[in-house]
């Protein structure tokens, strides 16, 4: 039997998707322009930024350099 998430994953990764929200909309970027250039489709782009689901290290190194942002500004830990 499949165990419950915790909470605080729950809000971690609605805080990190909208924050990848928030940032990629600074950047003057739709859903569509930004999973052009990162190369993550946009159904991912849309579940990450929902905080349905967490994304790969390699879509954030991917998302931070079309941002021109560190990983730790996407992640919070600046």
């Amino acid at each position: 039997m499949p165990r419950e998430t915790p909470e605080w994953i729950i809000r971690r990764r609605r805080d990190l998707g909208e924050r990848i929200a928030d940032m990629r909309a600074a950047a003057h970027h739709t859903q569509l322009s930004f999973s052009a250039a990162t190369g993550i489709s946009r159904s991912a782009l849309q579940r990450i930024e929902a905080g349905e689901t967490d994304p790969r290290f390699g879509d954030l190194l991917r998302m931070a350099s079309v941002l021109d942002q560190k990983i730790s500004a996407l992640v919070g830990s600046d």
